[in-house]
């Protein structure tokens, strides 16, 4: 067991680091589009900024410790980063527009749903492509 902790702290860290981000983006989603007469997709990516800038800086200090050496390296990062959470961020518009407008379930259901699918690339990008790093 121990073994597998130790081969895994990344996850693991990803897990816990990445559960506050998906908290802060639900939180912040369900404030904006609940309180505010805002698009629900607006409130999509005030939340999204918020949570990607979070788990930028987690994910980098924490998860995969990486240590950029040169500011090239960490602007490299930064996009990366940005970059691939883009891609996720296409994907989330889409769940969201299938499940909110289409369908008609409920925005918070849907956006946790989303979060799930999301998070689950947006740790393949970060581990494979953006912080390459090994502790």
């Amino acid at each position: 067991m121990l073994n597998w902790i130790k081969k895994h702290t990344d996850l693991i860290e990803y897990g816990v680091w990445g559960t506050c981000a998906f908290l802060i983006n639900i939180s912040v989603f369900a404030v904006l589009n609940t309180w505010t007469p805002m698009n629900y997709q607006i409130a999509n990516a005030i939340g999204w900024f918020i949570a990607t800038t979070f788990a930028f800086c987690t994910n980098k200090l924490w998860v995969f410790m990486s240590h950029a050496e040169t500011k090239k390296e960490l602007i490299h990062e930064l996009l990366s980063f940005y970059f691939f959470r883009a891609i996720t961020l296409i994907m989330d518009i889409i769940i969201l527009f299938i499940g909110i407008s289409i369908l008609k379930k409920d925005p918070i259901i849907v956006k946790i749903i989303d979060q799930c699918i999301t998070n689950i690339a947006n740790y393949i990008f970060s581990k494979w492509y953006i912080f390459k790093t090994v502790k």
